[in-house]
C-alpha cells in the first residue's frame, strides 16, 4: 500500500509539501507529471496535471527518493506546491484517484521508517518532540536524543547483559563442565555493575519530562482571591473568566507559557472552600490534587482570608510560594504565622509586585531543568522499562546467588528484554500504535 499526505503545516502558506512513500510511488509521479521519476534527490520543476483530464493543476517542485535510500526506507517523493487550500486539495483528490494509494495515518511515515531500520525508537520519539518543540531547551533535548547518545548507551547495556546472559546458559546447559572461576565471579559484579549504572538513570529528578512536557506549576488557593487574573496575567491573555462571584472557576485550566526559555504549564484551580454544591466540591477536590502532583504551588490569598485552618495549612511546602493579592485594599494587621512563610504582596490589578513574583518563579525553575545525566528519561514508558530491568536485575542477583541458574536465567532475559523496548529492539507492536499516533499526520 502506498500513502500520501501533507507533510507541511496546514492553512495558506507559500509553499505546501505533499509526500508519498510505498510501491505505487514511482507510477504516482508518472500520472501527476505525464514523466517518469527524475534523477534521485535532485529538485526538478514539474508541472502538476489532474489524472484523467491532464489539466494544470500547479507548477512546482518534485523530488525522488529511491528506496531503501529514503526516510521511510520505500520509493519516496516529495511535491513542493504553492500553498493554497484550493491546490493542496486538489494534488490530495488526485491522489486519492490511485489505486493501492490511502491518506496516511499520524505518524505513519515515521513508523515505516522505524519499521524498515531506519530509525530506533527512541529517533522516533525525538522527532516527534523535535516537532512539538516550543522553548529552546525543548529543542536542544529532542535534538540531543536525535543523536544517539540515549540509544547507543541503551544498546550498549543490553548487549553487556546479552553477554552476561551467555554465560549463565552456558553454565546450564553444560553443569558438568568447570566453567572458570573468573567467568562465575564476573557475573555477579557485571550485572551488578549495570543494574547501578542504570539506577543512576533513574536518579535524574524527572528532568527530561520536565523539559519535554512543561514544569508544572499550581495556582491554588481560597475563592476570590485573584488566581484566574493571576493566570491571565502570566499568560498574556484571557484565559480565564474573571468574576467577584465566588466559585466562578470548577474545574482545573491550564496554560502553556515559555517563560525565559522554559516550558511551563499553570493551572488554574478551583477555590477551597466548604462546600456543599456537588461539582464545586469535585472542583476542589481536582485542585488539591493538581496541587499534589504540582512542581510548584502558587498559593494566592487576600487580606481578608490570610487563615491556613484546614485546606491550606497542609498545602505549605519547600514547593510552595505564598501570594498575598490585593494589596492596594489595605492588608495591616498581617499575622506572624503568615510572615514566616516570606510572602509576596502584590496587587494583580495595580500590577504591583508582579516582577517580584515572577523573579521568585524563576529561582524555582533554575535548578528543576539540570541534570549530570547524558542519558536522558523523556517519557515515562523510558521510566517504566528501566524500574523493570532494575527490579529484574535484583531478581537474579538474588538467584544466582542461590545457583537456581535456570531462574536467574529467565529474570535476565527479562531485564534484557525491557532494555530492548526503550530502543525497539523487540517486539513492541503493542506500543507503536501509542507511540505515533502523537505525530502529525505527513511525519
Amino acid at each position: 500500500m502506498t500513502i500520501y499526505a501533507l507533510s507541511s503545516g496546514p492553512g495558506v502558506s507559500g509553499i505546501a509539501v505533499i509526500r508519498i512513500s510505498g510501491s505505487e510511488a514511482s507510477n504516482v509521479v508518472k500520472l501527476i507529471t505525464g514523466e517518469d521519476p527524475p534523477e534521485p534527490r535532485v529538485s526538478n520543476l514539474k508541472k502538476f496535471n489532474k489524472i484523467s483530464t491532464s489539466e494544470l493543476i500547479d507548477e512546482g517542485l518534485l523530488l525522488w527518493f529511491p528506496g531503501p535510500e529514503s526516510y521511510t526506507g520505500e520509493d519516496m517523493a516529495e511535491m513542493h506546491v504553492h500553498g493554497s487550500i484550493a491546490v493542496v486539495r486538489s494534488m490530495l483528490h488526485q491522489l486519492s484517484k490511485v489505486k493501492n494509494c490511502r491518506l496516511a495515518e499520524p505518524g505513519e511515515f515515521t513508523k515505516l521508517a522505524f519499521q524498515n531500520g531506519k530509525i530506533n525508537l527512541l529517533k522516533a520519539e525525538s522527532i516527534s518532540d523535535l516537532i512539538s518543540a516550543e522553548t529552546e531547551i525543548q529543542r536542544q533535548q529532542a535534538i540531543k536524543i536525535m543523536s544517539g547518545k540515549s540509544s547507543d548507551e541503551f544498546n550498549s547495556l543490553r548487549e553487556k547483559l546479552l553477554k552476561i546472559l551467555s554465560n549463565v546458559e552456558a553454565k546450564i546447559d553444560f553443569p558438568e563442565d568447570d566453567l572458570p572461576e573468573d567467568m562465575i565471579k564476573n557475573i555477579k559484579i557485571d550485572s551488578k555493575k549495570i543494574r547501578n549504572q542504570i539506577e543512576k538513570i533513574l536518579d535524574d529528578q524527572k528532568v527530561g519530562e520536565r523539559i519535554r512536557e512543561g514544569f508544572k506549576i499550581a495556582i491554588i488557593g481560597p475563592t476570590n482571591a485573584g488566581k484566574s487574573s493571576l493566570l491571565n496575567y502570566l499568560s498574556n491573555r484571557d484565559v480565564a473568566i474573571v468574576s467577584e462571584i465566588a466559585g466562578t472557576t470548577r474545574d482545573v485550566i491550564e496554560a502553556h507559557l515559555n517563560l525565559d526559555g522554559y516550558p511551563v504549564v499553570v493551572s488554574d484551580t478551583a477555590g477551597i472552600r466548604e462546600s456543599q454544591d456537588e461539582i464545586e466540591k469535585k472542583g476542589i477536590k481536582l485542585a488539591l490534587k493538581r496541587a499534589e502532583d504540582a512542581d510548584l504551588n502558587i498559593i494566592v490569598i487576600e487580606p481578608k482570608s490570610v487563615d491556613f485552618a484546614g485546606f491550606l495549612n497542609d498545602l505549605v511546602s519547600e514547593k510552595s510560594i505564598i501570594v498575598i493579592n490585593k494589596i492596594d485594599l489595605g492588608f495591616k494587621n498581617i499575622s506572624q504565622q503568615i510572615l514566616k512563610f516570606n510572602p509576596i504582596f502584590l496587587s494583580i490589578k495595580n500590577e504591583t509586585n508582579l516582577d517580584e513574583l515572577i523573579n521568585r518563579i524563576k529561582d524555582k525553575l533554575k535548578n528543576k531543568f539540570i541534570s549530570s545525566n547524558e542519558t536522558l528519561i523523556t517519557r515515562e514508558r523510558h521510566r517504566q522499562s528501566l524500574e523493570a530491568c532494575v527490579q529484574n536485575l535484583k531478581n537474579f542477583e538474588e538467584k544466582n546467588s542461590q545457583e537456581d541458574f535456570d531462574k536467574a536465567a529467565e529474570d535476565l532475559r527479562l531485564a534484557t528484554r525491557h532494555l530492548g523496548m526503550i530502543v525497539g529492539k523487540v517486539d513492541v507492536e503493542e506500543i507503536l500504535g501509542s507511540i505515533f499516533s502523537d505525530f502529525c499526520i505527513g511525519k
